[in-house]
This record gives C-alpha cells, sequence and structure tokens, in this order.
C-alpha cells in the first residue's frame, strides 16, 4: 500500500475489469488467470471454463490445491505453487485444517502438513486408489490426525488435511472409471521448507478478483484474515466500489478505470466453480439474495450464464446419447441476440464433454 489517491468506481466498472482481465474475448490460449488454477468440481467442469477463455486443458495438470479442491495448473509452475500454499506459519497451518473431527490434532500447525506430505510420498510411488492412500496416510500420521468412523471401523485422516496436503505430497489426481486415482508428478519436488511466493498469490488474486479486502483473499486461501497480514503486498491502491472498500494493485489502476463495455452479446456458459465465480464479494457479482442462493449451492450448484459483464442466469447440462442436453434457466427475458450466443456455447460445451450436438433448453 502507498499514498496513491483512492480510486471511486461503480460496480458496472469492476466487472467490466474482471471481464477483461479473465479474457473471455478468447484472445489468448494461456489465460492469465491460470495463476489461480481452475477448480474442477464437479470432475470435468474445468475444461468447461477454459473453453469459455478460448483455452484447453493440454500441458495442464490436476492437482489438490486452494482449499483441497482440485484444480487444473500449469505442470512448469507446481512447485512454485507448492511453496506459495505452504502455510506461513503453525498458527495458519492449524486454521486451514481446524474441524472438530482433529481439534486437538489441528493444533500441531506446521508438522501437520509436513507428516501427511511425507506420507504420501511413501504411499504413492504408483496409481492408486484415493482409499488405498488414506489407510496408508492415515496410519503413518499421529493419531490426533485422524477420528473413528463408525461406518466404515477404522480411523481415518481428516479429509481436510488430506487433500489440503496432496499437493505437497507431489501426487496427481486423476479419476479411472469414476473412482479418484492418485499417483505421482512426473517432475516431483520436495516438500516445501518454508512458505515462499504467497505474496505473489495474493497479488494474483487481487488482480482478477479484485478489488477485494484482506478477509475474502483469506478465504480464497482457507485461513483467517490476520494470518496473510505479513504476506499482504506493496503497491497497492485503494478502490471505492459505491462506497465499500478494496484493493487493487496500483499497476491495475488504469485498466480498471478504462475497462471496456461488455457486450451483452457475447454470452459464456460458465460451470460451477469457475474461476470468475471465485469471488469471495458474491453480492457485487449477483447482488439478488435469492439468486446467490440458487447459483452457489453448497451441492450440485449449476453454472452461470454470463451475458456482458452481468450474470442473467444459470445452467445444466446433462447428456443424452450423442448430444448434450443444456438447459438455461434466465433470470429474466434474453434478447435475441443472447439467444442466438447461447446456441453456439451451448455447442462449445458439448464438444468439450465429448458430445457432436447440443440440444439448448431455455426456461
Amino acid at each position: 500500500m502507498n499514498g496513491t489517491a483512492r480510486i471511486d468506481v461503480s460496480r458496472e466498472q469492476v466487472l467490466r475489469y474482471r471481464v477483461a482481465a479473465h479474457a473471455f474475448d478468447r484472445a489468448s490460449p494461456t489465460p492469465g488467470v491460470l495463476a489461480l488454477g481452475v477448480q474442477d468440481t464437479p470432475h470435468g467442469s474445468a475444461p468447461v471454463a477454459l473453453a469459455a477463455r478460448g483455452a484447453s486443458s493440454g500441458a495442464l495438470e490436476r492437482v489438490w490445491s486452494f482449499r483441497g479442491a482440485p484444480h487444473l495448473h500449469r505442470r512448469t509452475e507446481l512447485a512454485a505453487l507448492a511453496g506459495a500454499l505452504w502455510p506461513l506459519d503453525d498458527a495458519d497451518a492449524t486454521a486451514r485444517i481446524s474441524t472438530a473431527a482433529i481439534k486437538e490434532g489441528a493444533k500441531l500447525g506446521l508438522a501437520a502438513f509436513r507428516v501427511t506430505a511425507e506420507g504420501f510420498r511413501r504411499t504413492v510411488v504408483e496409481p492408486l486408489g484415493k482409499g488405498d492412500v488414506s489407510t496408508a496416510v492415515s496410519a503413518a500420521v499421529p493419531e490426533s490426525l485422524t477420528y473413528w468412523c463408525i461406518p466404515c471401523g477404522a480411523r481415518h485422516i481428516s479429509g481436510l488435511l488430506f487433500q489440503q496436503a496432496g499437493l505437497f505430497g507431489s501426487v496427481r489426481v486423476g479419476a479411472e472409471r469414476g473412482k479418484t486415482v492418485l499417483s505421482p508428478l512426473g517432475s516431483p519436488f520436495p516438500v516445501p521448507e518454508t512458505a515462499s511466493g504467497t505474496q505473489d498469490l495474493v497479488r494474483s488474486y487481487l488482480r482478477f478478483l479484485g478489488p477485494a479486502t484482506r478477509a475474502e483473499v483469506a478465504a480464497f486461501l482457507g485461513t483467517r484474515p490476520t494470518a496473510i497480514r505479513t504476506v499482504w503486498p506493496e503497491g497497492l491502491v485503494e478502490v471505492s466500489v459505491d462506497g465499500a472498500s478494496g484493493w487493487l494493485p496500483e499497476s491495475e489502476g488504469d485498466a480498471l478505470r478504462g475497462a471496456p463495455r461488455a457486450d451483452t452479446g457475447t454470452v459464456r456458459l460458465l460451470p460451477p466453480g469457475d474461476p470468475f465465480l471465485q469471488a469471495r464479494d458474491r453480492s457485487l457479482l449477483l447482488p439478488e439474495k435469492d439468486r446467490q442462493k440458487e447459483l452457489w449451492r453448497a451441492i450440485g450448484g449449476p453454472g452461470a450464464v454470463l451475458a456482458g459483464s452481468e450474470i442473467v442466469g444459470t445452467w445444466r447440462a446433462r447428456a443424452s446419447g450423442r448430444r448434450v442436453e443444456v438447459t438455461v434457466t434466465a433470470f429474466d427475458a434474453l434478447s435475441a441476440a443472447v439467444r442466438r450466443a447461447l446456441e453456439t456455447e451451448a455447442q462449445t460445451v458439448a464438444e468439450v464433454r465429448g458430445a457432436k450436438e447440443a440440444l439448448l433448453l431455455i426456461e
């Protein structure tokens, strides 16, 4: 942060800025937002998010990264990502894994992450089912990091710790016949000694999902705001969005002020977990509370229909023989231009999912 004068902008300007930053114009095959990865929940959704930006999943690796969720990342950046995601200190580590199931074990802090990562490395030397890996790693960590599972009649490592430590264990996350399979990365790297590069990661969040607050960045990382005070970047400018303050890299100030108006006829079908939807200021993305509840469901949420810079509805896809049915539920009446664009985007979704034809249904 510095003495640069505060920028006052509207909600519309922020959305226009983010749309441009996310490369929905499909001008680049390697969108910069890959610095934050692309979440792949449900499995297969990440390629749809990439297609919305004119990119593909080639040369990307699927790993558990942010908050332990599966993401696609550039293979060449995994070692640096592991350093940036490694907890900053014991308090940060505890905050990331603190649950009722391992209340005492979480107090181990960094040691909990290290012993779990080392358990992965000893276990995953060839492709193994997630259950088999969990059993082996559970036996390798202190009992306080496990809980008793009544249905299984066995102790299991906390899933939150297990998946957050996967990247540090240098494992990739695949799928075979609907089951999760873990295997060693082709280019393994050591378990991080200390966190490194976290400040750059915070800056990337602010660049693609800013202006944002420290609390919003912390929520994205799965920790507490106090944990990232030491890595809060310099060179930021305060931005007031309709009276609410956030922070943006100073270098992005001109891009924010001059963000071009997005053509409302430019439509993208964003899957659940799309990077654009990862912003924690959901009221800015979608002001209506009932619509927020519909879009960001805890389980089985739909995707978002982005027209220009506004979310105008939700969508779901269902395989039906050799085609994919894409059902759009519009919040309000859609223009003819948006409907035409939806036909094209539905076909893109079908092709990404390996189908030849799309059937678009608009409700």
